[in-house]
């Protein structure tokens, strides 16, 4: 692979990126519905991700102060309810907060380990680079971060319930370079989705490093558009 040049600065998204190293949250959680037998086809389970990613970015739910084991509770609880409106669950209060809970627990977990190959790779690079965090997120990240031992790393974090603008407007990513302080030429973004992370970066003149992995699907692909092509967030430092 190419190795970049003239890197002053590392920009990185975080879901998808640092906390799963490169699969779409909605296969993350389905994942952990097959493992803990939620009885649901995989139709309905993404129709319920849908209508949860929705209810929390129209409503309060998630609150500065949460953690991420907070927002997987919360979002997990919006799943199994609507399911269970729905139909696709039995209407048993207990046994869809059994559901949401053991989700829950089991998509922490799973962060706690992919951080272990991911957390090294974020400090490695502040050694060496300024870095800022730019994320469609809920209010909370900077909770998030100190909760997994990463806010220290950034130097600015750019969050679209903050700033009022979300991926895949091209304006986050300049709000991104503008704290960097550097051009965008000399800035990397690094993150795992196309249209939401490469197709913006590139629009505003960054270098791109794309994480490809477990997407959503449906997206338009074009892998000439990113300067470098990784699957592991641990393959990075070496192409700087």
């Amino acid at each position: 692979m190419e190795t970049l040049k003239d890197i002053k600065g590392v920009i990185f998204d975080y879901g998808g990126t640092i906390d799963t190293n490169s699969r779409h949250w909605a296969e993350v959680l389905w994942s952990k519905y097959v493992e803990h037998q939620v009885p649901v086809d995989k139709e309905s389970f993404r129709e319920a991700y849908v209508f949860g990613e929705r209810a929390l970015a129209k409503y309060p739910f998630v609150q500065p102060r949460h953690n991420f084991h907070d927002v997987l509770s919360i979002k997990t609880k919006l799943q199994v309810e609507y399911l269970a409106e729905q139909r696709k669950l039995p209407l048993d209060e207990m046994q869809l907060q059994s559901y949401a809970t053991k989700v829950a627990d089991s998509c922490y977990h799973y962060v706690l380990d992919v951080l272990k190959v991911t957390r090294p790779v974020v400090e490695e690079l502040a050694k060496n680079y300024k870095l800022v965090l730019v994320s469609n997120f809920y209010g909370n990240i900077q909770t998030i971060l100190e909760d997994f031992g990463l806010l220290g790393f950034f130097d600015d974090i750019i969050e679209s319930s903050v700033v009022g603008v979300r991926k895949p407007d091209p304006a986050i990513y300049r709000l991104g370079v503008e704290a960097m302080g550097f051009d965008a030429k000399n800035v990397l973004v690094v993150g795992d989705s196309f249209s939401k992370d490469v197709v913006p970066a590139k629009a505003v003149g960054c270098r791109v490093a794309w994480l490809k992995g477990e997407g959503w699907g449906g997206e338009v692909i074009d892998e000439s558009l990113p300067d470098v092509i990784i699957t592991d967030l641990a393959q990075l430092p070496a192409l700087l």
